[in-house]
């Protein structure tokens, strides 16, 4: 790969939001599981295993990152679901079969999607937040401007 594109692949990641990167990893996942797919589809055993390594190791990175203090139950639950995904495509792997690649694809994709709306409601409402502060902020520097003012013209 060219190294000017290296760098600005480099330099996109490390800019991004954490959301950003979330969808990212998601989006190359999702590449990755369909390169595999057509890696099997013409043979390839080699390039087969490594796009599912590919896949694998962003889904354990998942894994890695779940932070479980605020919901320890949905935390559990997402790491299960990831982990039956490893598990779905280590058989995909190993029988060089097509469908269990398909059925993470086809969840991977829904998840994206979920994080996608999450993200999108999420940042409509620090913007509401923002708009109220900056709001408030104003009339509370103006209301102890005011009232500055007034300790002036107590003090004449």
């Amino acid at each position: 790969m060219n190294q000017y594109v290296k760098q600005y692949q480099k330099t996109t990641v490390e800019t991004a939001s954490n959301e950003k990167i979330l969808i990212m990893l998601y989006d190359g996942a999702i590449q990755f599981l369909n390169k595999a797919k057509i890696a099997l589809n013409e043979k390839n055993w080699e390039q087969s295993h490594n796009n599912l390594m590919g896949a694998q190791k962003i889904i354990e990175e998942f894994i890695n990152t779940i932070d479980k203090e605020p919901n320890p139950e949905l935390a559990q639950n997402l790491i299960s679901l990831y982990e039956y995904f490893i598990t779905r495509l280590v058989q995909a792997n190993m029988k060089h079969e097509i469908a269990p690649i398909d059925e993470v694809l086809k969840f991977l994709k829904e998840l994206k999607a979920t994080w996608e709306e999450a993200i999108s409601i999420a940042q409509k409402e620090r913007a509401q937040l923002c708009s109220r502060v900056n709001i408030s902020e104003t009339d509370e520097y103006e209301k102890y401007d005011d009232e500055e003012d007034d300790d002036e013209d107590n003090d004449e």
